[in-house]
């Protein structure tokens, strides 16, 4: 399977999700957003950071850079697409997922640790994990997940909900949720399943040197995907 990671100007994890797909001994190339080439890419990842700044609302500018195009058409082939972070934003401002992420109830920059309790049990992100709880990073001021009844409602009878945050047992409380996202949600599948976006970072959760390969053992579910 080869990897593209698209480099969006403000992008700060483009290399952390190339050095932990490499960690996997996964191929992967750079995507530079001004690009009309996917380079054959089979799944594309949109990664952290502050793309264009976080002018007007995060991820509102980078929806309409000129590789979002072939990035979108991409995914309506049903090929596989995830955003981590801004990238979750970015794919929010695109309708590629449903819902938007609004400013953190505290209106102050989260950076630390925090646990998510995997919920869905048939997107390929999800699926086969079995703990009750993983420790991944957080690092955001903009990742309150929000949707009106009616998308909340779908989320949850179309099995989309990818994660809800939880404490260190899997138990979903109020304590555990680091940014006022309703219903504890950490990321979300669009209906075809294809298309993950997610607030924390798992990439930075992939090295044994850093102490905690649980986002590793998030990341390694995608290399199960079946190619389009």
């Amino acid at each position: 399977m080869k990897f593209g990671v698209v480099v969006f100007p403000g992008s700060n994890c483009d290399q952390d999700a190339v050095d932990a797909l490499e960690l996997m001994d996964q191929e992967v190339v750079k995507l530079w957003h001004k690009d009309h080439d996917l380079q054959g890419c089979d799944f594309i990842i949109l990664p952290g950071g502050f793309s264009y700044g976080d002018y007007l609302r995060t991820g509102a500018v980078a929806r309409f850079s000129p590789i979002m195009n072939e990035v979108i058409a991409h995914a309506n082939r049903g090929g596989y697409l995830m955003g981590i972070c801004n990238g979750f934003q970015i794919l929010a401002e695109a309708r590629l997922v449903p819902g938007v992420l609004l400013q953190n109830s505290s209106q102050k920059y989260v950076c630390k640790n925090i646990y998510l309790k995997p919920e869905s049990t048939d997107a390929l992100l999800t699926a086969e994990l079995t703990k009750p709880a993983y420790k991944i990073p957080i690092a955001h001021g903009d990742g309150r997940y929000f949707a009106d009844a009616d998308t909340l409602k779908a989320l949850n009878d179309n099995n989309q909900v990818l994660f809800r945050y939880c404490d260190a047992t899997g138990a979903v409380t109020e304590e555990a949720n680091p940014n006022g996202s309703l219903e504890n949600i950490a990321g979300v599948t669009n209906k075809s399943k294809n298309v993950f976006g997610m607030m924390p970072h798992p990439e930075r959760a992939a090295d044994p040197a850093l102490g905690n390969i649980n986002g590793r053992l998030i990341l390694e579910q995608i290399l199960k995907a079946v190619l389009v």
